[in-house]
C-alpha cells in the first residue's frame, strides 16, 4: 500500500454546525414511462445531469422480466457504496488499507404485517480480510454513525411527497 492519503477525521461538525439541514449535494432523477406490476415501476430513470440513464425492470418474483435493474438493486447499491466509502475514509485516516473492504447489501421487499402494505428490509455485511477484528469493528461502528444511508435505515429520514401544480 502507498502512503496513506491525508484525510481529515469525518465529523458531522466539520462543515456545518447550524441547527438546520444544509444540503451539500442533491441528486435529481426522473422516472417515467413503462408499465407497472405489483406497484413496481418499469420505464426509464434519468438523472438531471445525464450521469444515470437506464431502463427499470421488475424482478421475476414480482411478475417482471428482470431485463434491467430494479429499485431494490439501486437502493442496495447506494447503501453499500455509501457505507463502503465512509469506512474506506476512516480506514485511510487510520493508516489502514481500504482496498480489501467489501460491503454486500441485501434489500428485500415484502408485505408489512402492520398495515398489509409493503416494507423493505436491508442487511449490510462488511468483509475486511486481514484487518484486526477489534479495530475493524470500532471503525465500522464509527462509519455507521457517519454514513447517511445507515442513519436513514436505522432512524428514518425526513421526506416530502407532494403533487406538482
Amino acid at each position: 500500500m502507498s502512503a496513506p492519503i491525508p484525510v481529515p477525521e469525518p465529523s458531522p461538525d466539520d462543515d456545518y454546525d447550524g441547527a438546520a439541514f444544509q444540503p451539500i449535494y442533491t441528486a435529481q432523477v426522473t422516472v417515467s414511462g413503462g408499465a407497472s406490476a405489483h406497484g413496481r415501476a418499469t420505464g426509464r430513470a434519468r438523472s438531471r445531469d445525464g450521469a444515470l440513464d437506464l431502463e427499470l425492470r421488475a424482478p421475476r418474483e414480482l411478475g417482471g422480466d428482470a431485463a434491467g435493474p430494479n429499485p431494490e438493486q439501486l437502493f442496495a447499491t447506494a447503501a453499500a457504496a455509501c457505507l463502503h466509502g465512509t469506512l474506506a475514509l476512516l480506514a485511510r485516516r487510520h493508516a489502514l488499507d481500504p482496498v480489501p473492504i467489501t460491503v454486500d447489501a441485501s434489500v428485500a421487499v415484502g408485505r408489512d404485517p402492520a398495515d398489509g402494505g409493503y416494507l423493505l428490509q436491508t442487511e449490510l455485511l462488511v468483509k475486511w480480510p486481514g484487518a484486526d477484528s477489534a479495530t475493524a469493528a470500532r471503525l465500522l461502528a464509527k462509519a455507521a454513525e457517519l454514513c447517511p444511508y445507515v442513519k436513514m435505515l436505522c432512524h428514518g429520514a425526513p421526506a416530502t411527497i407532494r403533487l406538482a401544480p
